[in-house]
Order: C-alpha cells, then structure tokens, then sequence
C-alpha cells in the first residue's frame, strides 16, 4: 500500500524551533525518497469547525495514512492548538485506522514526554496506531544550525532510525 505522509508542526507560533525539526523531518524523508506533506498550524483558524478545516480535511487529513506529530512542550503538555485541531476535525475520516509517529520538542531537559503521553492518549482515543519509538528532542535551541537543521550527530542518527522504523510500520 502507498502511503501518503503529512508532518504536523504542532504549534501555531510563528518562526517555532517546531517548525525547524518538522521541515528537516520532511527534507529526511524526501532524502529516503518519501514526499512528505507539512502541516503548520500557524494562520489556522481551529477554533470550530469551519470552511478552513473542511478544506484542509479534503486536501491534506484524509488522504494522509501516517501522520508524524511534531509537538512543543507547552505547560507540560501540548499546544491547545493542536488539540483544537482534532476537536475541531470529523475525527472518523481524519484519524480513525491511521498511523502516527511523534515527536516532542522543548528548550529543557525531557523533550515533551508527558506531552507526549498526553498525545498517546488522545491519538489512541481517536483510533489512530501509535508507533512505539516516540523521540523526545530536548534542549533543541542548541542543537539547530543558524539555518534551522539539526547539527546534533546523535539525535540525526536516532531520528533516521526512527523514520525508517515508521516507514516499515
């Protein structure tokens, strides 16, 4: 089966080192041959369900079959805009049966793990199959270049283990 690949950039604040890790997220995939959607959140009214988000569910959340969520550490969990967005969404034929891969970003030490296990939580709600090897991507100010892409030897190589995991997934 094709897959079809959509990166959620979990945040809805503009320049968000978030948004740095899910662009290099969709460049890795494109350099193991996969093109990847990238879903930001900034400039997107979640509010409600509304024309936007019956739009977006058209173009880019149903056709989409493995979602890779790339989620900030906000207040110890993670953005209200994220979770707006499942509210706000027809959640049967946008998540139900799909596949998800999660990433947590914060500035401190633990990378969004309770933020993390809150999104389990949420995406097993809606029926979704949640890969194991959640990546927890802590301190990641000091691990982007100037230009945004990650300088971290280490956290490449466990990010390029954890997107040929989910690709096999």
């Amino acid at each position: 089966m094709n897959s079809n690949y959509t990166i959620v950039s979990g945040t809805n604040r503009t320049g968000s080192n978030t948004l740095k890790i899910a662009q290099q997220y969709k460049d890795l995939l494109a350099q193991k041959g996969i093109e990847a959607n990238l879903l930001s959140l900034e400039n997107l009214d979640v509010s409600t369900r509304n024309a936007q988000i019956r739009d977006l569910e058209t173009s880019l959340l149903n056709p989409t079959n493995k979602f890779i969520f790339i989620s900030p550490e906000y207040n110890g969990s993670i953005p209200g805009v994220l979770k707006s967005l499942f509210d706000s969404s027809d959640i049967q034929s946008c998540w139900w049966g799909k596949k998800a891969l999660l990433v947590g970003v914060s500035t401190g030490r633990a990378g969004n793990l309770r933020g993390m296990e809150h999104l389990t939580g949420i995406l097993h709600y809606l029926k979704m199959m949640v890969h194991h090897n959640k990546l927890p991507i802590s301190v990641v100010n000091v691990l982007l270049n100037l230009d945004g892409s990650i300088k971290d030897e280490p956290t490449l190589k466990a990010i390029h283990q954890q997107l040929d995991e989910f690709i096999a997934f």
